[in-house]
Order: C-alpha cells, then sequence, then structure tokens
C-alpha cells in the first residue's frame, strides 16, 4: 500500500479539483442565465426549457461517458469532459445570437454528463484503493466550487465585468485544470485494470434490485436539491412577500450547509455506517422541508433549507458507494455511468412535477412533494450496508444491503 498511498493521493486531490470545477462552471452558467436573457432577450419559458434540455442532454453525456470510459479509461473520459467543459463554455460566452447560444448550452449539457459520470468513476475506483468512505469529500469539493462559482459572478457584476469576459475567464480556469490534472487521475493500470478489479462483473449480473433502489434514491436526491436550488427564491419572493435579496439567501442557506454535511460526512460513515447515516440525513431533510412548507415567513423557511441542507445532500455519494460495491473493473465504469443517469431522472422530475403545482396551486404546496421525497428516502435506507467497508465485500450476514426480501 505504501508504493501506491502517493498515486491514490494525488488523484484524490486531481479528481476533489475535477468537482471543484464542474460545480464552479456550471454555477456560473446558472447564475449568468439572467444576464444571457436581457442580452437575448428570452422568455421566461425558453429559459426554463434549455435548463430541461440541458438536463437531457446530460443524461446523453452520461451515457457517452460509459463507452468512453469501457473503450479507454475513466482518466480519459474525465480530460475530455473537462476540455468539453471549457471548449462549451467559451462558444457560450461568445454567442452572437439565440440559435448559436441555446444550441451550445445542449452541448454543454453533453459535457456535463460526461464530467458527472467520470469524475464518480473515478471516486469510486479512489475510494476502494483507500479501503474506507471517502466520497463525501467529492461532493463537499463539489459544494465549495459552485459557492466559489456563485462569488465569482457575484464579484464580477460588482466590478462590472462582462457577461463575455467573466465567462471566457471560468472557461479558462476550467480549461487549465484540465490540462493540470490530467496526469494525477488513476489511468487504467491503477483503475480499471488494478489487481483489486480483475474479477470483473458485467453490470447485467449485479442486484438489479439493489441497483435500481440506489438509483431511486440517487433519482430523489436530485430532485429535492433541483427544488430548492430553482424554486426556493420563488416561494420567499411570491408567496412569503420577501425582498429579492432575502430570497437568495435560501439557496445560499441550503448550499452553505450542503457543503458543511458533506465534509463530515465521510467521517459519520466511518463510524456508523451507510444505512444509519442514509437514514439520519433523510430524516434531518423531512424535518426541514416540514419548516419549509410551514413557515410564517422568510426567516422561518431560510433555517427550514439550511436544516434540509445538512441532511439530504450527503446521501448521494452513499449511492455511488454502494452502487461500486456491485461490480469492478470496466464494468464498474458502465455501472456508475448508468447510475448516474438517474441524477438527471430526479431534476427533471422536480423540473416537471414541482414545477406544475408551483404553477397551478403555489409554491408552499409545491415544497410538499421534495417533502414525500425525502420521507421516502426514510424507507429506502434500508437497502444500504450497515458497515462501511468499502470496496469489500460484506464480511458476514449482518453487514449487508438488503437486497432482497
Amino acid at each position: 500500500m505504501s508504493s501506491i498511498a502517493p498515486v491514490l493521493r494525488g488523484a484524490r486531490i486531481a479528481n476533489s479539483f475535477a468537482f471543484g470545477l464542474q460545480g464552479f462552471f456550471l454555477a456560473v452558467v446558472l447564475t449568468e442565465l439572467p444576464q444571457q436573457q436581457d442580452k437575448f432577450e428570452l422568455s421566461d419559458g425558453l429559459i426554463a426549457g434549455s435548463v430541461v434540455v440541458v438536463s437531457l442532454l446530460a443524461g446523453a453525456g452520461s451515457v457517452a461517458a460509459e463507452q468512453l470510459a469501457t473503450r479507454w479509461s475513466s482518466r480519459v473520459t474525465l480530460r475530455i469532459g473537462l476540455l468539453l467543459v471549457a471548449l462549451t463554455g467559451a462558444t457560450i460566452a461568445m454567442a452572437p445570437n439565440t440559435a448559436v447560444l441555446l444550441v451550445t448550452l445542449g452541448l454543454y449539457g453533453i459535457s456535463v454528463g460526461i464530467v458527472d459520470a467520470s469524475t464518480n468513476m473515478q471516486a469510486v475506483f479512489i475510494q476502494h484503493g483507500y479501503g474506507t468512505f471517502i466520497l463525501a469529500s467529492f461532493y463537499a469539493a463539489w459544494s465549495a466550487g459552485a459557492i466559489t462559482g456563485a462569488l465569482f459572478v457575484s464579484g464580477c457584476e460588482a466590478l462590472e465585468v462582462t457577461l463575455r469576459q467573466s465567462l471566457l475567464t471560468a472557461a479558462g480556469l476550467v480549461l487549465l485544470g484540465a490540462l493540470a490534472l490530467g496526469r494525477s487521475l488513476l489511468g487504467s493500470d491503477e483503475a480499471e485494470s488494478a489487481p483489486a478489479e480483475t474479477h470483473s462483473t458485467t453490470p447485467g449480473t449485479v442486484a438489479l434490485r439493489g441497483y435500481l433502489m440506489f438509483g431511486i434514491a440517487m433519482a430523489l436526491v436530485f430532485a429535492i436539491d433541483f427544488s430548492v436550488s430553482n424554486w426556493s427564491p420563488l416561494y420567499l419572493k411570491e408567496d412569503l412577500l420577501s425582498t429579492s435579496s432575502t430570497a437568495a439567501l435560501a439557496l445560499a442557506a441550503y448550499q452553505g450547509m450542503s457543503l458543511l454535511g458533506r465534509l463530515t460526512g465521510d467521517m459519520w460513515v466511518r463510524r456508523f455506517g451507510p444505512r444509519l447515516v442514509v437514514r439520519a440525513g433523510a430524516i434531518i431533510g423531512v424535518l426541514g422541508l416540514t419548516i419549509v412548507v410551514a413557515a410564517p415567513g422568510p426567516a422561518v423557511a431560510i433555517a427550514g433549507f439550511a436544516v434540509a441542507g445538512l441532511g439530504v445532500p450527503v446521501i448521494a455519494p452513499l449511492c455511488f458507494s454502494e452502487a461500486g460495491r456491485l461490480a469492478s473493473g470496466r464494468a464498474l465504469d458502465a455501472l456508475i455511468a448508468r447510475l448516474n443517469l438517474f441524477n438527471y431522472a430526479g431534476t427533471l422530475a422536480a423540473g416537471g412535477v414541482v414545477g406544475a403545482v408551483a404553477a397551478g396551486i403555489g409554491y408552499r404546496e409545491s415544497f410538499t412533494i421534495p417533502l414525500v421525497f425525502a420521507a421516502a428516502l426514510i424507507v429506502i435506507a434500508r437497502v444500504f450496508h450497515t458497515r462501511p467497508e468499502a470496496g469489500n465485500r460484506p464480511a458476514s450476514d449482518q453487514d449487508h444491503a438488503v437486497l432482497d426480501g
């Protein structure tokens, strides 16, 4: 282990930066949408539709990542994905008209899917090398990157940096990261074909019910996350009559507590095991969203979003971690890419169902749906392992995921 430890440490640092760059640039693109709307005179419906299309095409990107990773490696796939993010980001910045902007946003969606899938592939392989749960720390890097991206846009706005200049700068940072990090990621010799991964199974031979339940849990988590990201400011502004600046604090509170939960998530999983952490995270999510739905005013709603952020976001890395026990080698690349599709299924469900309820009844009522999703996660927690032995098979009948019965 001592000979490979520097390789693993380097890969962990590099992949953490890759997660951070993904969160950073996604936050930049999303927070710049109002400026794009003003520049190209886009309707609210067109903006909302573009976000849905980006999610759909991200799913296509995840499928492409599976093909690239099984042909070459997750390291090659991740480098390609980051380069595409930088390229499409620069093209978004230079878009001369609405048509080019929308097409480029779609291509950016594909690159998002490639990076999402391949960073998680790398994360699971690195965790296998460490032999203990470390996946939450990668997601903490994503949260930190997203917060940095939002602050970057805010700073550019304060300094009156143009939309084109800010996007080009952000894309340049991603490009530099893609070029600098690539060599430190795990190559096929350390990941897909490493000794611990030689007895590969195929995705079709894994415990299907367990895989599907991990996927459903992923979809529910990202549906909740998407609901908060998209509807919380409108809920505070339209239903609770807050100012725009106060409304923005809802997402800030959620993301800030999400970062805290993910920074400490590895420790809790190693101490108490995945099942208990998922159950606790879901219960905290139910508590937070109940406060949100019942909130008499903006301050209470913001507190509810903060509570929900502490619990729900830590569940997503656990889904990938548990699925990582079901396959190995290049079959693991394929499995992670397919599991990643549930991410986008969740965002589409939230965009469609929650959005429809919000438009038809009200934003307060719409948040009962993510509340139900969080409650469902309490039940799904039983499919997770009781102990956190990442990369290893259960040691006894008492330490296993409940995949049957």
